[in-house]
């Protein structure tokens, strides 16, 4: 397995960030042209900008984790604020609301699961190239 992970600071441009460094553990591993890359990296930023802000309590980090074992690549985003996140159905109004829509669209699979302090929520990309 070949994981990888960084912290962000609880900040706007810590999404873009989240991304770069998404784009990066893909281009090691050869995937950045995949397919689906760009599922995944809309996907880190749609996980980061959630963690972002619903789930980092102010002064503290949130943690993305990859993971590609050759076959499944992981995406885990972990903030340390309560909460369970679920998809909304967005009014045709709202300007947000549907990140977790489009993970849950996007990934092969998804979900959340707890953590000593707070959350993590992951999504897997079972085939990058269909």
């Amino acid at each position: 397995m070949n994981p990888s992970e960084k912290f962000f600071r609880r900040e706007r441009r810590s999404v873009p960030a989240a991304r770069r460094f998404a784009h990066a553990f893909l281009a090691e591993w050869g995937l950045a042209e995949a397919e689906r890359g760009g599922d995944v990296l809309l996907c880190v930023s749609e996980l980061a900008t959630n963690a972002l802000v619903h789930g980092v309590p102010p002064g503290r980090q949130f943690r993305v984790f990859l993971r590609y074992d050759g076959q499944v690549l992981r995406v885990e985003v972990h903030d340390s604020g309560g909460g369970v996140p679920h998809v909304d159905e967005a009014d045709a109004g709202d300007e947000g609301g549907r990140g977790l829509l489009l993970v849950a669209a996007l990934a092969d699979k998804w979900g959340v699961g707890e953590r000593d302090l707070g959350k993590v929520v992951w999504a897997e990309f079972v085939s990058l190239c269909s």
